[in-house]
């Protein structure tokens, strides 16, 4: 089913959420068809939308979605950083659309999370892939792109180019 995406603004979006537990087992593949469709119409809408958290739908709940080439997802994803590595790019997010947000990211990243056949997983991640997901797991800890601004210069309306180059 698809689901209202919260939007800026909205108190829900700053709460942090709880972790996937045994007790969820039976709402899990409810809210990951949920994340599935409600991604596919943010994609009809707008041509765009790679992943969703689901607090961006009103679950709070450590869970993501990603679909890229194909679905991925993440249940009670944990990230850390193997280095120092930043860059900086554009940001938007299905919570405002239009809204453009200079943000500072990891270049690189890992992810470690269960999978829904409850295996332990981990990926490296690198370049898009690496900010996609730091800017998915802010959203599980309340975190909007806008609270990432590098500064109060960094809100645009309309589209720009998301990566600047080094050193910017």
């Amino acid at each position: 089913m698809v689901r209202d995406i919260l939007r800026l603004g909205d108190e829900r979006l700053y709460e942090v959420s709880q972790p996937v537990t045994a007790a969820d087992e039976a709402d899990l593949k409810g809210w990951v068809a949920d994340l599935h469709d409600t991604l596919m119409a943010y994609r009809a809408a707008y041509g765009a939308g790679r992943a969703v958290a689901a607090p961006q739908i009103g679950v709070k709940k450590r869970l993501l979605y990603v679909h890229i080439d194909q679905p991925w997802v993440l249940i009670n994803p944990e990230l850390s950083f193997p280095d120092e590595e930043k860059y900086t790019l554009m940001d938007d997010c299905m919570s405002f659309p239009g809204l453009m947000v200079r943000v500072e990211r990891h270049r690189r990243a890992v992810v470690r999370y269960w999978d829904m056949e409850g295996q332990q997983q981990e990926a490296r991640l690198e370049g898009d892939l690496s900010e996609l997901l730091q800017h998915e797991y802010d959203h599980l800890d309340g975190i909007l792109a806008t609270m990432r601004a590098v500064d109060n210069r960094s809100l645009f309306l309309g589209q720009m180019k998301r990566t600047f180059p080094s050193g910017e």
